[in-house]
């Protein structure tokens, strides 16, 4: 590995990567950025989570003028997300230099664009079809630019971008220097090299090698009506720090969100339906921990690069193994470990072994967690929890009301009962344990016959687990009492839709 001395760079970026924390190249930003200063095309093949953003950004910057007023760069993205988050790491990049980057995308008001524009920023980030917009406007021009990179290439023609790229490509000046970065290579991306590209370098960063080498992964056989109690014990018993939940549709998505916060998670959906500010807002929380699970479509995470995520859970196995790979790409980045856990049908275990060949990874079967397990978890997770409160907390406020119910009660018998309301422990365990459902939970838990997941996606009586609540997410002051309803789910039926 190079440092990034090593590599040319001028010393305000220097100090802006020292700054970010960045001391080593990655492999992609290694390969990259030489032949990017030397002023070559290239093609870059890598999955995200390598560091490409750097590999492009650092010799981007590099090469501007910031004595100029111009635009001088363009790096086209297929989703808002993304561009939001490529510009904040080129702001950081350029910041000692004095290098200011705008992200441009639609969903957000284009007179406030308009305005910011005014600033003269010296690199653009933005979405095909807004771009476009502005182009039309007249409101970017763009006679100056001497560098254009695409970002997430295979995944903008997914979306239907490339008419709106080669009309874009045209306009700008053949003089260019076009960097070009994509997870796969089909014939459609070949062509657009061919076309506009200079004599491009190929450089290839196999995604076996740098996106799945730190992950654990895993698959449990769960029929399609246990999937979301299943999840929930995951979650009670892994305990991660954050989660990302993979569903199909958008549909599942809403409907996963809602039922994990009636269950007590701190929980919240993204996908393509969302207004942005929504958006923002959930990233935001998800970044600063105040929401522990994510529940996204693929779409919808494509280039989200959050640090810290320790476990992604494929409640709906992708329809393609190359989705596989971007998705548990989103843990055990930076060198850290994470956990990969899907949920496959038993229709669905030859799909599984499509994903096993293109990754080259067995992936490990693993037994259903029981109920009684997860409450074994929560019981240990409540001992260590009032203990950590013992070793670090004042408690006097508290000892006078300790004193009082011992009056009462003996301290065995009260401890006992702290330990079960921090358990949380769930009505399903009476059912495993004695084989018997009860016919009521007290509380506002709707219908007494809500209790199992029916044939048609909805809580009924008599199916797995329809009253287990989990326990209280971290940061959720809601109630925990409506978790008995449960996740009144898509059928197998909807979730083939691919309504991302």
């Amino acid at each position: 590995m190079s440092t990034f001395k090593e590599l040319g760079l001028s010393e305000p970026l220097i100090k802006s990567v020292l700054n970010m924390g960045f001391e080593e190249a990655t492999p992609i930003q290694e390969q990259t950025i030489p032949l990017a200063l030397e002023g070559k095309d290239v093609i870059g093949q890598a999955q995200t989570g390598t560091g490409k953003t750097a590999a492009f950004g650092i010799p981007l910057i590099q090469k501007i003028a910031e004595t100029s007023e111009d635009i001088q760069g363009i790096v086209l993205t297929p989703t808002r997300e993304l561009a939001v988050q490529v510009a904040e790491e080129l702001n950081k990049i350029g910041q000692f230099k004095g290098i200011r980057t705008l992200p441009i995308y639609g969903g957000q008001e284009i007179d406030r664009q308009i305005r910011a524009l005014k600033k003269r920023p010296h690199i653009i980030v933005a979405t095909p079809g807004r771009l476009m917009d502005h182009m039309r406007r007249r409101t970017i021009r763009l006679q100056n630019i001497n560098m254009v990179i695409l970002d997430e290439a295979d995944e903008m023609l997914n979306m239907g971008f490339v008419e709106d790229i080669e009309t874009i490509l045209q306009e700008i000046p053949e003089a260019r220097q076009t960097l070009l970065f994509s997870a796969t290579m089909p014939r459609q991306i070949q062509n657009l090299a061919q076309k506009f590209m200079k004599d491009p370098e190929l450089i290839s960063i196999k995604g076996k090698e740098v996106t799945v080498a730190n992950i654990e992964q895993d698959y449990l056989e769960v029929p399609e009506k246990m999937k979301f109690d299943v999840l929930c014990r995951l979650l009670d018993i892994q305990s991660p720090d954050l989660a990302i939940v993979f569903g199909r549709t958008k549909s599942r998505v809403d409907e996963l969100s809602e039922a994990l916060n009636k269950r007590g998670y701190s929980a919240e959906g993204i996908h393509g339906d969302l207004s942005q500010s929504k958006r923002d807002s959930v990233m935001r929380q998800f970044k600063e921990g105040s929401i522990e699970v994510l529940v996204a479509t693929d779409v919808a995470a494509r280039g989200l690069d959050i640090s810290g995520v320790t476990h992604v859970y494929n409640f709906d196995i992708p329809q393609d193994p190359e989705s596989y790979v971007h998705r548990i790409g989103r843990t055990g980045r930076a060198g850290k470990t994470g956990l990969a856990v899907t949920f496959v049908t038993p229709r669905e275990i030859g799909h599984l072994r499509l994903i096993e060949q293109l990754t080259k990874r067995k992936i490990t079967r693993k037994n259903i967690p029981t109920m009684i397990e997860a409450i074994e978890v929560q019981q240990r997770v409540a001992i260590e929890k009032m203990l950590r409160v013992i070793a670090e907390e004042d408690l006097q406020n508290y000892k006078h009301l300790a004193e009082n119910l011992l009056e009462d009660t003996d301290s065995v018998t009260l401890l006992s009962a702290a330990l079960k309301i921090m358990t949380k422990e769930p009505v399903q365990a009476v059912t495993e344990l004695t084989g018997v459902a009860p016919l009521r939970v007290k509380g506002n838990q709707g219908r007494p016959d809500q209790g199992g997941y029916g044939r048609r996606g909805n809580y009924r009586d008599g199916g797995p687990g329809g009253n287990y609540r989990g326990r209280q997410g971290k940061g959720n002051s809601r109630s925990n009492s409506a978790g008995a309803r449960g996740y009144s789910g898509a059928s197998s039926r909807n979730s083939d839709k691919t309504n991302r």
